[in-house]
């Protein structure tokens, strides 16, 4: 069995997330390398500096036109939403893989489907009738009842529901909120198909293997949120046919001290060097799954945006940093977009932190200021990073 030191995992890592030697994107679908790579893209509402899709383009390649990147995922006709993570991009082409998905939606809700039945219908009517629609044009008047969802009126909760169970597809988003229509309505007959669920979860467990290049049983089920179980039977298949390399990485244990299973994607490949720097989302395939980010970065990263602020240790909304290829540090950004300024709330580094860890960081705040269209950037001083007090994009 082939042992994988520590680095060379990150490499893998890095190489099968779409991080290479240069940031250039290509001139005709600039977009295609990194969402072939990261096969979901996902879908968040925070908005205190760029909205979470939007990042890892920007992690890999650098600024970019964000309305380019609009049209790609909303018009080209080639992507729809689903929980793939959670809410993410999916190329339409995969939905399918999901339908087992929505059939367990169908299963665990089936008391709270009855009792949307009535509201689930009209929605159905609506969106029949009249076309594509956001949940406001479908609201039966402006003070409907609202329920104990998140404030959430029976025909939100209704037409989410059809949309967990593949019935209702979002066509586009205006200020995030979703835009609705028939799933037949709104997408191509073959992404309606239906792929057997054992056959489904395989595919998802290999896509996973092929995104993350060198993972454990708890990685690869994570990427698609499958159980462990049925990854675990996914896993068996695909050793089996050689699609995935069982190995170990040195440093990788469990609790009781036993070297943890892992699998390579037979693609996967392994670069003689890869360093890059970047800032990441907190929902980045990089770090959204946290056991992951601390055995292959040794990076402890919880989000704090729902730890009251007295609590906070680094900030509401920490995006991980990478310099050479390590998590170095965690930036607590904000957007002023009325003064064009970028805020710099606070910035720490790691213990053991590269020496160019400050230099990184302030190249990286100042590109990322003004890909979002700002004009500087100011330091409160929170933090163990030194970066300037103010300084020019």
């Amino acid at each position: 069995m082939q042992t994988l030191s520590q680095p060379e995992a990150r490499r893998i890592a890095l190489a099968a997330q779409g991080f290479s030697g240069t940031a250039r994107m290509r001139q005709r679908r600039p977009f295609d390398p990194a969402l072939e790579s990261l096969h979901v893209l996902q879908i968040d509402s925070v908005n205190v500096f760029a909205r979470s899709h939007y990042m890892p383009m920007f992690s890999r390649h650098g600024g970019y036109d964000q309305e380019r990147l609009d049209r790609h995922l909303w018009s080209s006709g080639e992507f729809t939403e689903y929980w793939a993570h959670e809410a993410a991009f999916i190329r339409v082409e995969d939905r399918p893989l999901f339908g087992w998905r929505m059939d367990d939606y169908r299963q665990r809700y089936a008391s709270r489907i009855e009792e949307l039945k009535p509201a689930m219908s009209r929605v159905r009517s609506q969106l029949a009738d009249g076309g594509p629609q956001f949940v406001r044009d479908l609201e039966t008047g402006p003070r409907e009842k609202r329920g104990p969802w998140w404030d959430w009126s029976d025909t939100k909760r209704a037409v989410e529901m059809l949309f967990a169970v593949g019935e209702v597809v979002t066509t586009g988003r205006e200020r995030f909120e979703r835009r609705y229509a028939l799933a037949a309505d709104g997408l191509p007959a073959a992404a309606l198909g239906v792929v057997p669920r054992e056959e489904s979860q395989r595919a998802l467990i290999a896509q996973a293997a092929r995104s993350l290049g060198v993972g454990t049983l708890a990685d690869l089920a994570d990427y698609h949120r499958l159980k462990s179980g049925p990854a675990q039977v996914a896993v068996r298949a695909l050793e089996e046919s050689g699609e995935l390399v069982p190995v170990q990485v040195e440093g990788w244990v469990a609790a009781n001290g036993t070297p943890l299973a892992a699998w390579m994607h037979r693609d996967a490949r392994l670069p003689a060097r890869l360093a890059p720097d970047a800032l990441l989302t907190p929902f980045d395939p990089v770090v959204w799954f946290r056991p992951r980010a601390e055995r292959m970065f040794d990076f402890h990263y919880r989000i704090e945006i729902y730890t009251p602020k007295e609590k906070r240790q680094f900030g509401y909304y920490c995006l991980p940093l990478m310099v050479g290829g390590k998590l170095a540090g965690r930036i607590d950004l904000k957007a002023d977009r009325a003064g064009r300024e970028l805020l710099v709330q606070a910035a720490w580094q790691e213990p053991g932190a590269p020496a160019r860890t400050a230099s990184v960081a302030q190249s990286l705040l100042a590109s990322a200021a003004e890909w979002q269209g700002l004009e500087r950037a100011s330091f409160t001083g929170v933090g163990n990073l030194q970066l300037p007090t103010r300084f020019e994009v």
